[in-house]
């Protein structure tokens, strides 16, 4: 296991003081973890709305294998 560390205000870890019990540690990976999901959340709705712009560009009635077919006849 890796170690990273984080710089809290002095502020802040005085109140992380009055909470012995919580096991900060604990709360910051999850608190990594719940930011990894979100971006890859985001990422993968990124990636879906794209996908939809890309495929409302076609034409009404364009047909891909007919033009891929051109394509190779004229090569």
């Amino acid at each position: 296991m890796s170690t990273v560390t984080v710089r809290v205000p002095r502020e802040i870890r005085e109140l992380m003081k009055k909470y012995r019990n919580v096991n900060w540690s604990e709360v910051v990976r999850k608190a990594i973890l719940k930011k990894i999901r979100e971006e890859s959340e985001r990422n993968l709705a990124e990636a879906v709305l794209l996908n939809e712009k890309l495929r409302r560009k076609a034409p009404e009635g364009w047909d891909s294998v007919k033009v891929i077919r051109d394509w190779r006849r004229m090569r």
